[in-house]
Order: C-alpha cells, then structure tokens, then sequence
C-alpha cells in the first residue's frame, strides 16, 4: 500500500471516530500518523536530489505574493489588470500552465507577483468568487495546510527540544484543555521520540503540537480577495467585506483595485528607507527597503543592505524620521527604522599612522627616562 492510500485509509477511520474524551487519545495518534506520512510524501525519493520535476523562478523585487484560486475567479485576469503579463491556463481545475511572473511597482518598491502556489516567500492572495459560497475557500485553505502552509497563525507556544537521554520532561506555564500529558506522551512514542524537552506556554491544540514537532511548518499572512462582486447584491458585499482578513474587488469593473494594492503593502509589512551622503541630498529616487519577516528593520539590517563591513565602521547613524524632519536623532544598531525613515551613516575616524602635529602618536623619544640619552653638560 503507497502512501496515499495510507493517508486516505487513516482519514476515512477518523471520520468513523466519534469524537468524545473517549477517543481524543485515538485521533491524536490518527493525527501523528497523518503528519508523518504527509511528510514522507513531500521528501524527494532516496538517491534523488531533488524533489522530482520542477522549476525556479528566479527572484526579483522586494517582495514576493502567490496568487492561489480556481481559474474560473478571474485570478489571471487579476494578474494582467495588476502587472500587465498574461497567464496562460486551461478551462479546468488547477491548470495554470506555467508560472509567469508579474511585478507591481507601488511606493517606490518592486512587488513580484506570481500566479503559483509554490513559490510563496511573503503573503498569499487567495482569490475567490464572490457569487459562490465557502467551500472553495475551504478546499484551498486544506490543500495548502496538507503541504506545511498555516494561514494567518503564528507558531504555537511550545518548546520542544530532542534529548539523547533523560526520558521525556513535560511541563506547562498555562491551563490546558485541549490535550494532556498523557496524550503528549502517545504523539511523542508514535514519532520515536524517547528523550525530549516540552513545555507549553499556551492552551495548545493536538495540531499545534504535531506542527512543533515535525518543525517544517510556514507561517504566513494571506488575504482573501473576494472578485465579482459586480453580480451579487449590496448585503452579500458588505458580509464579505467585513470578514477578517477579506477585501471584495471587481476585475470586470475594475473597482477597489487601489484598496488591493494598499493593503497588501501593509500585510507585508515593507519599510522604505533612503540613505543621505555625508553634506549631500537624500537619494529619494531607490530606497533601501526592508522588513520584519525578511531580516529586520533596524539601523544594522539597513547597514547590512548597503555593505557588509559598514556596521563595524559605524560610529553612529543620523536618523530624520517622519515627524522630525529637520532633526535628526543620534541612534545605535538597534534602533527600529519606521517607513521613510531617512539614514546618514557617520563612520568611525581612521587615524593615520604617525599623525599630525601635536597630535602626533608616535615619537623616536624612549619612553622611560633611564633609557634617554644624556646630553653633554654646558660648557662654563
């Protein structure tokens, strides 16, 4: 029996299980066995060094965003109206031919979109028809956690750590209703795993658990963009709008595309920065962009971007933020940098070797008395 029918063997007995307190220590082991065996489906084959047929695209901008939908919401469309390049795809499901990429010029920054679940680096734009109900939604929002992908979550609270002896050590800082340390103890057997460290600072789920321990998991922001609202009505509009993380837009219509752009730019979190030349004009023309997910967003992550070597040659950083223009703050390597944010890097003094005047640092003087040579007494 292949993997596959394995994981759909599993499935089809967890939903014959009654869950009740019961049978929550008999899905939790379901649910290990499930993960496992979705892990071994993604590891390329032994002997191989990769992961089969495929292919790269090759990075540009500051940012990358996938575009995930069934063709028939106008995702391609979405993708010319956005960047202005055409994607190919098939009258069935799943069928974009190949991946070419679009960029988005907005705020002075390159954005690389791509039409490919694949290649997900920074946020994911999950577009979908408004006239339909849920269930796409649903469908791709598992497809995507089946691959390693948790939407919209941050990592769980849990320290997980493997030993080589010592035996399992279980502790928690918060009340847990979800799971117990017995059932811990089950997931925990069904990997192998003997010797380990777990401590739970949250009320965790099972999933979250099994996320730790398989350590592969992405986290990632994602937006639900809603298309064709030209063809319902005002209240379902509205309804969507107001759900978490949605926009509703119009490709055929062309209405709340600027919304789009914008919020995407906040997901992603970009912070432009522009450098200032000692006694010259800020270069506004290319901004150093950074972000919080890709590095950082401090005077050091900026230095780093410019130059390698320039942290060690810096002696401080002039800061003019954008309710202080006209002064500036004295500020460190650890200063967070706010979006158009403008930065002169004051380097440290070289001092030549021998110097200048009386600041001259070496002399043919001994540098104790008894080894100067003694002048000749005066003559009477």
């Amino acid at each position: 029996m292949g993997i596959v029918e394995r994981i759909k063997e599993i499935e089809a007995e967890m939903a014959r299980t009654q869950k009740n307190k019961a049978t929550e220590y008999h899905l939790g082991q379901l649910k290990a066995k499930i993960a496992k065996l979705r892990t071994q489906l993604l590891e390329p084959p032994k002997g191989s060094s990769g992961g089969g047929d495929g292919f790269e695209v090759t990075k540009y901008g500051h940012g990358r965003v996938a575009l995930i939908g069934f063709p028939s919401v106008g995702k391609s469309t979405l993708l010319t109206m956005l960047t202005g390049t055409h994607s190919e795809a098939a009258s069935y499901e799943f069928t974009t031919l190949t991946c070419i990429p679009g960029v988005i010029h907005y705020n002075d920054t390159k954005i690389q979109l791509l039409d490919l679940p694949g290649i997900i680096e920074d946020l994911v734009l999950m577009v979908l028809d408004a006239s339909k109900s849920e269930g796409h939604r649903q469908i791709l929002t598992k497809e995507l956690e089946a691959v390693g992908l948790r939407l919209n979550k941050r990592p769980p609270q849990i320290y997980f750590k493997k030993k080589k002896t010592g035996g399992i050590s279980f502790n928690t800082t918060a009340p847990l209703t979800r799971i117990d340390e017995k059932l811990c103890y089950q997931i925990l057997h069904e990997y192998k795993i003997h010797n380990a460290e777990v401590l739970f600072r949250e009320d965790a789920t099972v999933d979250d658990f099994i996320d730790v321990i398989e350590g592969n998991r992405k986290y990632i922001k994602c937006v639900y963009v809603y298309n064709k609202i030209d063809v319902v009505g005002i209240d379902d509009v509205d309804r969507l709008a107001r759900q978490p993380n949605s926009i509703v837009i119009s490709c055929n219509l062309k209405l709340n595309l600027d919304r789009l752009l914008a919020r995407m730019w906040d997901e992603m979190g970009l912070v432009r920065v522009y450098s200032k030349p000692q006694s010259q004009q800020p270069d506004f023309d290319e901004p150093f962009v950074l972000s919080a997910d890709r590095g950082g967003c401090t005077v050091e992550d900026f230095c780093n971007h410019v130059h390698r070597t320039l942290v060690k040659d810096m002696k401080y950083a002039l800061v003019w933020g954008t309710s202080a223009r006209h002064y500036p703050q004295h500020c460190g390597l650890s200063h967070h940098l706010e979006d158009e944010d403008v930065v002169q890097i004051v380097k440290k003094k070289v001092r030549e070797e021998g110097g200048r005047g009386r600041f001259k640092s070496h002399s043919n003087v001994p540098a104790r008395i008894a080894d100067r040579e003694k002048k000749a007494p005066l003559k009477q």
